[in-house]
């Protein structure tokens, strides 16, 4: 009996030794309690290089549907780095074609007072990014969803991404930072085609995780 208490106590241990491992924040940026997982470590040097870089224009393609609920799965990208332009006076700008998506971000955005530093539009991202007037400090791309079991709807959000690149890459500059999301996916993930095509022109890989952190 007490060999299997102890075994109890033990597997305890390592269970929350493990858990505590696997659990990744972003305080003091973002309260301890969210989890950002595998998304945490490519976020947080995306997000010192854009301190030491001055950045002041963020561009993103894709928004943040549920607020920091959903931090570990779906990343809460426009929280993260709305909270990142309020507090290093920068702005950022984020683009998805679902009015309701931007809708729900909308309202998590004024509950959390970052409207002066988030504007939300509506639009076909490549048409955006296509007419967007400044130069881009910080890319971020994770717009056409990904289905990892449909091939059709893979090869399209990868064709997306690269159109993406494609459409802002005159507005980036030798000090741009580009993050792309759901990469470590099979078949190659959102940015497969992209990341093949920014290679081919000077960019350099920094991290490739879940998300690919590109510069030049």
């Amino acid at each position: 009996i007490i060999l299997i208490i102890s075994l109890s106590i033990f597997l305890l241990l390592v269970f929350r030794i493990v858990r505590k491992i696997k659990y990744k924040s972003l305080y003091p940026l973002i309260p301890k309690e969210y989890n950002f997982g595998k998304r945490r470590d490519t976020y947080l040097k995306a997000i010192n290089m854009m301190v030491e870089s001055g950045a002041s224009v963020l561009v993103e393609t894709g928004v943040a549907r549920h607020g920091l609920a959903y931090s570990k799965s779906d990343g809460a990208s426009t929280i993260v780095f709305g909270i990142f332009a309020k507090n290093n006076g920068a702005k950022l700008y984020s683009v998805d074609i679902n009015p309701d998506n931007i809708a729900t971000c909308q309202k998590t955005i004024d509950e959390m007072n970052l409207s002066s530093y988030v504007e939300l539009n509506t639009s076909d991202s490549i048409k955006y990014l296509k007419a967007f007037p400044q130069k881009v400090d910080f890319l971020y791309l994770d717009s056409y969803d990904y289905n990892r079991n449909n091939p059709e709807i893979i090869k399209a959000s990868q064709a997306h991404h690269l159109e993406e690149i494609k459409a802002i890459e005159k507005k980036l500059h030798e000090n741009s930072i580009i993050l792309i999301d759901d990469c470590r996916l099979p078949g190659g993930g959102k940015g497969k085609n992209a990341i093949k095509y920014l290679q081919s022109n000077g960019w350099k890989i920094l991290m490739n995780k879940y998300q690919v952190l590109l510069n030049k």
